[in-house]
């Protein structure tokens, strides 16, 4: 098994395959060329009640077709419940290795014990992800994302497939190599972007632009350098192929950086308006290929406040899924919505392309 896997250093949350590919993934998958097909995938299951309750009417009235469990928090056996109800969701595991609110925590499923690097001083896991960098092993990685797997598989939750919350597991190579060694000796799909990445290259020229300006720094018209780890990962994306997963092509995360002015004063019309303008400017810019597109939908009560004060912003999320407008434009737009089950299915029968 290890020697299937390459070394994957230099590599972090962005993945990309250089412009040699002739295929992108979606066709490989099947799809027909030129095909935009995304998993609209809602994180943090399991993490609230909120929590669930949002991903639930995100998938049940909206255009969302994946989640992902956050099996340490305390919320995930209401979760399990909903999925016992309704055994067709898209549902994968969440990976978890940092605790990022002040007040409410979460610690290693694998216990302190075992994986003392990956605990802070109050007993649960770090709330950042440079403090998993320095502190935590690859080896203590393995052990948690394992017992995670574990705890899904004795609920009777087989997942669809394996992702990482804040991105932690491509903080480091040794660390990306233990999540993709899980995924291929498991056979459970992996978030992996190995495609070209072209909304990626494009988000990051844009975040160095806005970085320059601010430094004072830009000069139009100037070149603006690709982050260097783009440049390093086409082995990764086709060994992950080559081990029998499917690969994605691209990945969005834009929501999360949005700021919509006067947020907490925003009518749900207003928020619904806003998100979904913003969504729909996003697809626009999509290329061809299989792109998962992340968000953080939640029906925030009175007491999420004491959780978190994104309750808003992760609302807009949801009322965004929920709005016809948007279940239009994407059927207007020819897009192919799918789901990780579908992609899975798609990777088994095309072999060893």
């Amino acid at each position: 098994m290890k020697n299937l896997l390459l070394t994957a250093a230099g590599i972090v949350f962005s993945i990309a395959v250089c412009a040699q590919q002739t295929k992108t993934y979606a066709e490989k998958l099947g799809w027909p060329k030129g095909a935009r097909v995304i998993i609209m995938h809602v994180d943090d299951a399991g993490m609230s009640h909120e929590s669930n309750e949002g991903v639930e009417k995100a998938i049940g009235e909206g255009v969302a077709t994946s989640t992902s469990v956050m099996m340490p928090c305390s919320w995930v056996p209401d979760f399990k419940h909903y999925m016992d109800k309704h055994p067709g969701i898209d549902a994968g595991l969440h990976l978890t290795l940092t605790s990022e609110w002040q007040n409410y925590r979460w610690g290693p499923l694998a216990g302190k014990v075992a994986v003392p690097g990956l605990v802070d001083k109050e007993g649960a896991l770090w709330p950042n992800v440079i403090a998993v960098y320095f502190k935590a092993s690859a080896d203590e990685v393995d052990k948690e994302i394992r017992a995670q797997l574990d705890r899904a598989l004795s609920m009777g939750f087989v997942p669809t497939h394996l992702d990482s919350h804040m991105g932690t597991l491509f903080a480091k190579p040794a660390f990306l190599e233990k999540y993709i060694n899980l995924g291929i000796e498991k056979k459970i799909p992996v978030m992996l972007p190995g495609g070209e990445d072209l909304f990626y290259r494009a988000e990051a020229k844009n975040a160095t632009i806005a970085q320059l300006k601010k430094d004072g720094k830009y000069t139009e018209g100037m070149t603006i350098p690709e982050p260097a780890e783009l440049d390093k990962a086409r082995a990764m994306g086709e060994t992950a192929w080559k081990g029998g997963l499917p690969v994605l092509d691209d990945l969005d995360n834009s929501s999360y950086d949005w700021v919509m002015p006067d947020i907490d004063k925003a009518t749900d019309k207003a928020l619904q308006k806003w998100y979904t303008d913003h969504y729909i400017e996003n697809f626009e810019r999509f290329s061809p290929g299989l792109t998962m597109v992340l968000m953080h939908c939640t029906q925030p009560s009175p007491q999420f406040k004491n959780i978190c004060n994104e309750g808003q912003k992760r609302k807009g999320d949801l009322l965004a899924m929920t709005d016809p407008r948007l279940k239009a434009y994407l059927k207007q737009k020819g897009f192919i919505l799918t789901t990780w089950k579908e992609v899975m299915e798609r990777r088994l029968k095309a072999g060893n392309e």
